[in-house]
């Protein structure tokens, strides 16, 4: 009975008129609205800058004890210049062995590392590749950004390359937390859909401009919640040309090392960045600084707490290194330092780390 049905329907069909066995006709789409025509714009002109990075890690065979290179993860990164620089986050190429760096066209290349900066979670690579596969992203500037400006990410979330996201800005001058628990000041916040996968990716204005580096997600899940954050554009600015030069960022330094919140609290002492080592020769030193130390008699010898500089409280060794940020190696600060109950204020010449 139910071959003869279907044997009937078929039957039926066969004899439906011409007309009716033909597709629809397709309805004009008409002319794209002019934000749809500038998301087209912008990813046709910077996805060819955009990177896919795929870490790797050297793994020894149990029975055979070969080496070998497996994927350790993916990110994102872009190219900085034409002679093959490529930026990322730190947090992709920490731990890794080597990795590869796959243009749009899906050329991929060997990567070697040029230099990083933990604090502020980036890091550099170079391929050789020819120059006609740089394409620079165009670059921007964070200083002038306003809340509700649109936004797209582009990158590789879960590891789909080319994928175009978009949003505004949704806050300015977030504090985020590096890998080091340093704080990076002045991240971009933003709705657009940033998943694992995009960190290292570009944050680009309505211009296709870079304006940030993806690098976070505040999700408890680990995927887009609607809040994402970027390192502004003008540090990334600052930044990556030191990492090239240098293969690390040179910053301004006193020569010192500070103890922890816990000694500060355990000896009542003012906020602020207690000294427990001052260099030798260092800036420091020279301006007549003590650290805390412990004498014969095993008791504890007060030494001196930072808690300006050039007028700006400082209540940790992180505000500490961020006030120092503000100026250069040779510039003169005047720091506020208290001891057993006094305080004064003295000037000390910036040397370097």
């Amino acid at each position: 009975m139910i071959h003869r049905r279907l044997l009937l329907g078929l039957l039926s069909l066969c004899l439906l008129p011409a007309w009716a066995q033909q597709p629809r006709a397709v309805t004009p789409r008409g002319t794209l609205d002019a934000q749809e025509q500038n998301n087209i714009a912008v990813f046709r002109r910077v996805s060819p800058s955009v990177v896919h990075i795929t870490t790797l890690e050297q793994q020894r065979d149990f029975f055979s004890r070969n080496v070998s290179q497996v994927p350790r993860g993916t990110g994102s990164g872009f190219i900085w210049d034409e002679q093959g620089h490529i930026v990322t986050n730190f947090h992709v190429i920490q731990g890794a062995d080597a990795a590869r760096v796959t243009l749009s066209d899906q050329s991929s290349f060997a990567a070697r590392l040029v230099g990083i900066d933990p604090d502020r979670d980036l890091a550099v690579l170079r391929i050789q590749a020819p120059r006609d596969k740089l394409p620079p992203v165009p670059m921007g500037s964070s200083r002038d950004l306003l809340v509700g400006q649109t936004v797209y990410a582009i990158g590789n979330p879960f590891g789909l390359d080319q994928t175009l996201t978009r949003g505004i800005v949704s806050a300015l001058n977030r504090e985020i937390e590096s890998l080091t628990q340093r704080t990076i000041r002045g991240a971009i916040q933003t709705d657009a859909a940033i998943n694992p996968g995009n960190s290292g990716g570009p944050l680009l204005d309505s211009s296709g401009r870079l304006i940030g580096v993806n690098t976070s997600i505040y999700s408890p899940s680990g995927a887009s919640a609607g809040i994402g954050f970027a390192i502004p554009a003008d540090e990334v600015n600052r930044v990556v040309p030191q990492l090239i030069k240098n293969g690390r960022v040179i910053r301004p330094a006193l020569g010192i090392s500070a103890g922890a919140e816990g000694l500060r609290q355990a000896l009542n002492l003012p906020k602020g960045v207690v000294l427990v080592r001052v260099q030798a020769g260092g800036p420091a030193a020279k301006a007549g600084l003590q650290p805390f130390m412990r004498g014969r008699d095993g008791r504890i010898q007060h030494g001196d707490v930072i808690t300006e500089v050039n007028g700006q409280t400082v209540a940790s060794l992180d505000d500490l290194l961020n006030r120092l940020e503000d100026f250069q190696i040779g510039d003169s600060v005047t720091l506020t330092v208290s001891q057993a109950g006094r305080s004064w204020q003295v000037k000390v010449q910036l040397g370097s780390d």
